[in-house]
């Protein structure tokens, strides 16, 4: 299995990925974990990946061009690897294609289970987009990324938390990762069904969206909610609520 982490501060995984059974899991080559400075992807010299959000608010939000570009990247070096790895073109032919899920993590996602890592694991690639400061444009979160997941309710300061949480718990599933299968065979999760409701209510923070005002994603030209353009904090403060 693939990961592949978009982040802008890759250092953080250097231990992580380098330590106890993912190090020996990449190693056995179970996993293979890259790490994508998303700086790496802006055009100007002070390598700006964020800017302040429309419609006012505190922090910055992550925008969506240096994470497209990026994306586009991964894809494009992946399409190089894997028609030079003699094992992936057998597999291509094999299966009806190669599978990849792209995940942005974020309070107001979907909570991370154990269900779900086990689903995660029989994926080829993981990419995954960690968020910072204030969180991601949500034209990332509606028309790029796949899922949108949470692991508690709590706020981090980023999405490598969250990665790192991800990554060991669908590690763990592959065969040969854990010495003994029958560590992963009988354990905690195992006869959950499902994901319980919730029981009450709780705050989430509404969608964030920095610049540009207009960009085309998939073809199509996504732009911001003309509320957020208004400079009618009423109206604002209303769709805020809402959404």
């Amino acid at each position: 299995m693939r990961f592949d982490i978009i982040t802008i501060f890759p250092e953080i995984f250097e231990s992580f990925k380098n330590q106890a059974l993912i190090g020996r899991a990449q190693k056995k080559k179970l996993v293979k974990i890259n790490l994508h400075n998303l700086r790496r992807w802006t055009t100007d010299k002070h390598k700006t990946v964020d800017g302040r959000p429309y419609g006012g608010g505190a922090g910055m939000v992550l925008m969506v061009e240096p994470i497209m570009k990026a994306l586009q990247s991964i894809q494009q070096s992946l399409s190089v690897v894997n028609q030079s790895n003699p094992q992936v073109r057998s597999k291509l032919k094999r299966s009806a294609s190669w599978r990849t899920k792209i995940i942005v993590f974020s309070a107001k996602g979907k909570k991370f289970t154990q269900s779900m890592a086990r689903k995660y694991s029989k994926y080829d690639q993981l990419i995954m987009i960690c968020g910072r400061y204030e969180g991601i444009d949500e034209r990332v979160i509606k028309y790029i990324a796949d899922e949108e997941i949470s692991i508690g309710e709590y706020v981090l300061f980023g999405g490598e938390v969250p990665a790192m949480v991800m990554i060991e718990a669908v590690t763990r599933l592959l065969p040969g990762a854990v010495g003994k299968q029958a560590s992963i065979e009988d354990e905690s999760f195992k006869h959950l069904k499902g994901i319980e409701k919730e029981m009450m209510e709780k705050y989430i923070e509404y969608p964030h969206y920095t610049r540009p005002e207009v960009i085309a994603i998939k073809g199509k030209k996504r732009a911001v909610p003309k509320v957020l353009l208004s400079g009618d904090h009423k109206k604002i403060e209303d769709w805020r609520k809402n959404n």
